[in-house]
Formats: C-alpha cells, sequence, structure tokens
C-alpha cells in the first residue's frame, strides 16, 4: 500500500483576510470532491490535515466522501510566511523564488526552507509511523518533502502543478511513488 500527501485545492483569495483563513472556491470544491480517485485507497483510515482552513476544508471534503473523520496536525502548515502575510502574484512568486534559491536564509521572515522540511519530514514520518494516511497539506512544503522522499537538493522545480494536486510515497521506505498528479474532477 501507498501514503498520499494531497495539496489544498483551489481556495478564495482575498489579501484581507490571513492566508490561514482563506477558504476553497468553488472550483476547489469540486476538485476535493474528487480527491478519492487518486489521494485515498479503501485501505486509508486517517485523513491527517494541516490546520489552515483550506486544507481543513479540502480534508473535510475527502473525507465525506470516504466515511473518515480527519484530524488536524499543525506540523503540515505551509512555510510559514506570516511576516508579510499576503503578497500580491508577482511579488509573491519573486519571494518564493528567492525562497527556494536561499534555503538557508530568511527571505523576507519567512521561514527558512531548510527548517521547513526539517519539520514536514518529521511530521510525515510520525504520522505514517503506524500506517498509511492521507495527508492534506500545502504545495511548497510538499515540494520539500518529495525532494527529501527522492535523495536529491530541494528545488522549486518539484513543487506543484497547481492546486489540489497529490504525491503517492511509501513511507516505509521513504521514497516517492509517483510525482504530482492534478486531482480532477
Amino acid at each position: 500500500m501507498a501514503s498520499y500527501f494531497l495539496t489544498h485545492a483551489e481556495v478564495v483569495i482575498d489579501p484581507a483576510v490571513p492566508i490561514e483563513s482563506w477558504t476553497l472556491s468553488g472550483v476547489g470544491r469540486v476538485r476535493a470532491g474528487a480527491a478519492h480517485h487518486s489521494a485515498w485507497d479503501p485501505g486509508i483510515t486517517r485523513i491527517v490535515s494541516s490546520a489552515e482552513r483550506k486544507a481543513i476544508e479540502t480534508a473535510e471534503v475527502l473525507g465525506q466522501t470516504v466515511g473518515v473523520v480527519p484530524e488536524v496536525d499543525r506540523r503540515l502548515g505551509e512555510i510559514d510566511r506570516s511576516a508579510t502575510g499576503y503578497l500580491p502574484p508577482e511579488e509573491f512568486d519573486a519571494v518564493v523564488v528567492r525562497f527556494f534559491d536561499r534555503l538557508d536564509e530568511s527571505v523576507r521572515g519567512w521561514e527558512r526552507a531548510v527548517d521547513a522540511q526539517t519539520r514536514i519530514v518529521a511530521a510525515v514520518r510520525s504520522l505514517t509511523a503506524d500506517g498509511d494516511v492521507t495527508l492534506v497539506s500545502h504545495g511548497a512544503v510538499g515540494a520539500l518533502l518529495l525532494a527529501d522522499l527522492r535523495g536529491v537538493p530541494i528545488d522549486r522545480a518539484l513543487d506543484q502543478p497547481g492546486m489540489g494536486s497529490v504525491i503517492t510515497f511509501d513511507p516505509r521506505a521513504w521514497r516517492a511513488l509517483s510525482g504530482w498528479t492534478r486531482v480532477t474532477p
């Protein structure tokens, strides 16, 4: 069997709302509703999400579909970017590029990539220690996890192709069984 790392689906971006409180958009709800096709199988009895609203909602939609009540674990959170909060898309992308290029630095006060990778790897190892799980989290930490699962350096090229994407992995062998796949309704 395998475990899954699913990123939250599309969100309603509202600069006036804290990022961790953003909710799923209509498209995001549809994508989350189809996640059971690629981010779950009948042997999985646990779904664990980040504490951010968009991840919780994605996990809840998946959980309702498969009959599993999701748990929440703060260690699955996205990189801490509270120092800047919302950034317009062009500015955000430039900071993300620097985040992936300067792994040992805190770019504009954001959590360092090396620290976020250590956190997400430890969380995933802990959460999968007793069996396979579907984890619902975020794209940047997913890229950091994928690098570790593949035993390669952190690189932005490992980032998800879009919100609502999934990686399949074997936590016992600690290796990725797939790259990113978009959840399709």
